[in-house]
Order: C-alpha cells, then structure tokens, then sequence
C-alpha cells in the first residue's frame, strides 16, 4: 500500500472550489504526491483550468469558455479560474497529471503541451484523457508521459496501445478487481483509477494492487495507506 500514488482530484474540492490555485494548495498541504486538473483552452487559445465547457456550475455565468478571452474569463470569475501556466508555477517542483476534457485536437493538445514545455514542467507533468486527446498529446509531444482512460473491460486494441504508448492505465474504479490489475501489470501498464470518495472502495482498490488512486478525498486515501 504505500507504494500507491494519491492523486488529489480537481485539488481539495470537498474544502476548496476545484480547480484554483487554492485548490491545488490546499491538495499538497494535505500531503497528496500529485495533484488532478482539468484544462481547456479559452477562445484565445489560452490553456486554464476548468473541467467544464461552461462557467455555469462553478461561477455561476453561462457562458461557453470557448466564447470567451482569457481576460474575460479572468473578468467573470474575479481571477478565479487559474491558466495553466499559473497553476504550474504554484505547484513547482511538485507532480501534476492534466485532464484534458473535451476531445482536444492536435494543435489545441499542442498549446497545451507548448505551455507544459514554456514551464519547464516536462519531467513532473503527465496527461490523462480518452484515446481521441491522448493520440492528439502524443502527436505533440513523442515523449509525453501518458495515462489513457479506459471505461470499458475489453482490453485496449494493441494498434491503439502501440499509437498512445502509455504508461498508465486509467479507469473507472468499479471496473477494477485483482484480475484486471493483475492483466495490466502483465501487459507491462501500470494501472491507475478514478474516482474513489469512500473508505470501503479504496480499501478494496488498495487490496486490487492498483498503483495510484485518483480521488477528490486525498486526506482520507492517505489515512488508509499509511495505515
């Protein structure tokens, strides 16, 4: 068990609002090694952080981020929602794993993977997504660290897995038992999941051999491991 990465989902968001610069804060105080986030880029091409296509559920406007500037994203939430590059400074020298939302096509995987590299973040950051954005990440970055997300038992097609090249594995957690980790390890993957919030399930994934656990409960998924 103490071999599992915790991976603070969106940052703390059961303390703080997700996905702000307090949120990440907040997820490293508690001890998490790394730290989720959602990025989406702003009509302006601007990578920022927010899991949503809208300001809506978060911020209250409805208004679609791909309308809006950077600026007049800034404007709106009273410089709530962070850009990517902020959020890289804040968290420096610490591990991120960034959720793209979205089916990002090549060049906006690539303004991502642009601000990643302006950062000097390569060797701390890795992507997670579907098999769309991560082909889209790895056609930007041929050394990318990847996590593809994975929803169904079926096994990834190995023309995929050769074109993604990932080192992870990520799933939805009830998918996950001892069989499947046991199939991904054997397949030379390491296997993450998302999203356990109880004790009870992330014993259970504890005891699968899983190698990281994506949660929005860190604090209670350290409790466990160091238990």
């Amino acid at each position: 068990m103490q071999n599992v990465t915790a991976v603070a989902h969106r940052g703390d968001p059961y303390r703080v609002r997700e996905n702000t610069l307090d949120s990440l804060r907040s997820a490293f105080a508690l001890g998490a090694d790394v730290v989720e986030i959602d990025v989406r880029l702003t009509e302006d091409g601007v990578p920022v952080l927010l899991h949503d296509e809208t300001l809506k559920r978060l911020w209250e406007w409805d208004r679609p981020l791909l309308g809006l500037s950077a600026a007049e994203v800034g404007r709106l939430t009273g410089g709530g929602v962070p850009t990517l590059a902020e959020a890289l400074a804040v968290t420096d020298g610490s591990r991120v794993m960034l959720d793209l939302p979205g089916a990002p096509d090549v060049r906006a995987a690539r303004r991502v993977v642009d601000a990643v590299r302006e950062a000097g973040a390569q060797d701390r950051v890795h992507y997670c997504a579907d098999a769309a954005a991560m082909l889209s990440v790895r056609a930007a970055d041929p050394a990318a660290e990847i996590a593809l997300t994975w929803t169904t038992l079926a096994p990834p097609r190995p023309a995929l897995l050769d074109a993604v090249r990932p080192r992870w594995l990520n799933y939805r957690f009830p998918l996950v038992d001892r069989a499947l980790a046991e199939r991904v390890h054997r397949d030379g993957h390491l296997l993450s999941v998302w999203t356990p919030d109880t004790r009870r399930s992330m014993r259970r994934l504890l005891d699968a051999g899983v190698d990281s656990i994506t949660t929005n409960r860190v604090d209670v998924l350290l409790g466990l491991r160091a238990g």
